[in-house]
């Protein structure tokens, strides 16, 4: 990796910054063009879902496959929706990790491709600092610092944002990301894949209160999450309701779930929020889209005097308008990869590569 200065951190100097950035982390094949980090002109998104939802979550090979069927003409209509041309592009932006290997590969294969062909500056992008980059689009007026929770179907992470590109990890997950959660308590109560939206629409029809399911405290780390007990709560009393022949109301199961997730969720981040002294909060990931969640956060963001930011729920998802956002800032810092990136699976928030 290289670095050089161009612009500044807050601003593109005398130009326009206009970024092609390209996602293939999961399960999305998507490609957006993105200007001075806040400025969507397009961001096309090609789901697998459909396909998914047939063996009740992503299988990496098949995603992989996908993506390399989808990016060219993914790429090819983010340009023509955005009415440029790569030779107006200033850089190409890529996710390299984290994510499944084969999927990322795609993505980064073409980017340096891209990069090669046209003589643009390539920018490795890290995904969760997507996510967290997403509240720039949405929220125009949003700037570091804040406390972000990021919650998707990979990661459960609760963040200082210093500074555009500065992370600060308060919290993780010790074993299952919420979205995980979600999706395999989903699954034992028959609403199948995936779990997190499914799980949101059927609670409304149920009584958060009916079951007590545990909220688990990880010791000696007070903003680090576990939701694996919380599952196996679940499963439990669902195998428990079985051998007593007692019928299980599913709406309530999914109600009393997702309130024992989000009280966690809620109750971490404001924690976090205070003892940073910090008053702005920002949600971002999957999970985000969680109507619960939101209701919940913006009610005790209002009551605390803490200013709540979260993205649309089609930025919560995985895009690249997002990895547009995020490889503006980078960018404007300097960051710069060589032909030699690759993709990292594991890599972690605040790692360079």
């Amino acid at each position: 990796m290289q670095t050089e200065n161009r612009c500044s951190n807050k601003d593109s100097g005398n130009k326009d910054i206009t970024i092609l950035a390209i996602e293939s982390s999961c399960d999305e094949t998507a490609a957006a063009v993105v200007r001075n980090g806040r400025e969507v002109l397009s961001n096309i998104i090609s789901s697998q879902i459909d396909l998914h939802t047939l063996y009740g979550g992503v299988v990496p090979e098949i995603a992989s496959r996908k993506h390399i069927e989808r990016i060219s003409q993914v790429i090819g209509e983010a340009l023509q929706e955005a009415g440029t041309k790569l030779d107006q592009m200033d850089a190409v932006a890529v996710t390299y990790g984290p994510g499944l290997v084969g999927a990322l590969l795609v993505g980064v294969s073409a980017a340096k491709a891209i990069s090669f062909a046209s003589g643009l500056p390539l920018v490795g992008v890290h995904h969760i600092e997507g996510h967290i980059s997403a509240n720039y689009i949405d929220n125009k007026e949003l700037e570091p610092p804040f406390v972000c929770l990021v919650v998707s179907g990979g990661h459960s992470h609760l963040v200082r944002v210093k500074d555009y590109g500065a992370y600060e990890i308060l919290g993780r997950t010790r074993d299952d990301a919420a979205g995980e959660a979600f999706d395999k308590v989903a699954r034992a109560i028959g609403l199948g894949y995936p779990g997190g939206p499914k799980i949101d629409k059927v609670s409304k029809e149920g009584n958060p209160d009916a079951i007590q399911f545990p909220r688990a405290k990880v010791a000696g780390a007070v903003y680090d999450f576990s939701f694996s007990g919380l599952k196996s709560a679940v499963l439990n009393y669902l195998n428990s309701c079985e051998m007593k022949g007692i019928s299980v109301c599913q709406a309530d199961v999914a109600a009393s779930f997702q309130k024992a997730v989000v009280d966690v969720l809620v109750e971490h981040s404001m924690q976090a929020v205070r003892e940073c002294g910090l008053k702005k909060l920002a949600i971002a990931g999957g999970v985000a889209s969680n109507t619960a969640l939101r209701a919940a956060l913006e009610k005790e963001c209002a009551a605390n005097g803490i200013a709540f930011y979260r993205p649309t729920p089609i930025m919560c998802t995985d895009n690249a308008a997002m990895i547009g956002a995020a490889a503006y800032y980078e960018f404007c810092n300097g960051v710069r990869h060589g032909y030699d990136l690759n993709a990292v699976p594991n890599l972690k928030l605040g790692e360079r590569i």
